[in-house]
This record gives C-alpha cells, structure tokens and sequence, in this order.
C-alpha cells in the first residue's frame, strides 16, 4: 500500500509540473510576487532556483530587489548561456532542484526559454516566470513571446492606471514627464523613466503632448 500511494504521488507531481508565465505592467509588484513565491517554496523545505538574466542590472549582478523592500541573492544568466547545462550544474553542487523561479523573464532570448520549456517536461520541474509582456511600444520582447507561445498557465499581476483602470502600457517618459515614443526596446529604469497606464489615457496624452508640440 504505501509503494503504491507513493507511486501516485510521483505521478500527482509529473501532472503538476509546468511552465508558468506570469505578466504585469511596471508596477505590478511581480518581483515582490516571485520572492515571495520563494519563500513560501523554502518555507516548505524545497529547493529554489531562483535566476534573472544579465539585462537587467538595476540592483546590481546578483540580487533581486523589489519595491517593497524584499531582496535575494540569485543567479544571473546571460545571453549566450545555456540555460539547461546551467541549471544541471547548478544541481550538481547544491543538491536536486524543486523548482525554478525566473524574474525579468521577457528578458531571456527565446532559446533560453525553450531549454525551461525542456526542463519541466524531461525533469518534472516546474518554472515560474514572471515579467513583462510588452514594451513601451506595446510590442512583444521575444522572452514573452516564447512564452505566450509555450507556457502551460498564463495569468496577469494587474496593476492600475492613474485613472482607475487596468493599466497595460508601460509608457516610456523623459525627464520633464512627456511620454517618448522612439527609442531602443530595453531602457532600464523604475518610476522615474516609466509609467504604468491604460491604453487609452496612453493614446490621449501622446495624442494631446503631439498637439501642444505643433502649436508652439
């Protein structure tokens, strides 16, 4: 009897593992919501994998700070590394992994979200990514489009716009607070540089700052 409930255990977790993307716009707290994720997969005495990629340097190489004031040592990966030997090496010298927790995910190129993609199938670990969806032109990163593409659960940290409602931009601003429009894709900044809004109050200000442009 207890070979077979533990047989029905192994199998419970093999369905349970997947990949998770989890979005929101600048704001949303998801660093805040991936440590705690963390903590609440320690508190239970399993082991955390816990990487962000090299882009984002903000909080220095090998941390991860969030809004709110919660911070972790993690690892960070690189573009060019493979993200599967890592995660192999990793578990070699600190033990099996119960799951990886990935932040600033749009980040990763779309091979690195492939090799999660392998992980969670081939090593029943489940990876849960959290980050943005789109830049400040609303367009994709191509992490997040791989993991549109991929991921098995796909929810939303909904955050608000000045106005009340669901925020979905995160608009790009410049020092005097106009919204930019042109620009590289990936500018790392916090409140200072973006701001979280509706599409609509997006359009409008870009729409009223074009006008106050042309009448000077």
């Amino acid at each position: 009897m207890r070979i077979r409930h533990k047989k029905l255990l192994n199998i419970y977790r093999w369905d349970m593992a997947k990949l998770y993307f989890k979005y929101g716009a600048m704001g949303s707290s998801k660093t805040a919501q991936a440590l705690i994720t963390r903590f609440n997969y320690q508190e239970k005495g399993m082991r955390v994998w816990l990487i962000k990629p090299s882009t984002d340097s903000r909080d220095g190489k090998m941390m991860l700070h969030s809004r709110v004031g919660l911070t972790a040592e993690c690892v960070t990966i690189l573009p060019d590394d493979d993200l599967r030997a890592l995660f192999c090496g990793y578990a070699q010298q600190n033990g099996p992994i119960d799951v990886i927790i990935a932040d600033e995910a749009q980040f990763f190129c779309p091979q690195q979200i492939d090799a999660l993609r392998a992980i969670v199938d081939e090593d029943n670990i489940p990876a849960l990514c959290f980050g943005l969806r789109t830049d400040f032109l609303t367009h994709l990163f191509p992490g997040s489009r791989r993991l549109l593409e991929l991921a098995d659960s796909i929810s939303e940290i909904k955050t608000i716009c000045r106005c009340g409602s669901k925020a979905t931009v995160n608009a790009r601003i410049d020092g005097q607070g106009h919204i930019i429009t042109e620009g590289e894709q990936v500018v790392l900044g916090g409140n200072e540089r973006y701001e979280a809004m509706c599409h609509k109050c997006w359009r409008r200000r870009i729409e009223k700052e074009r006008a106050a442009k042309q009448n000077v």
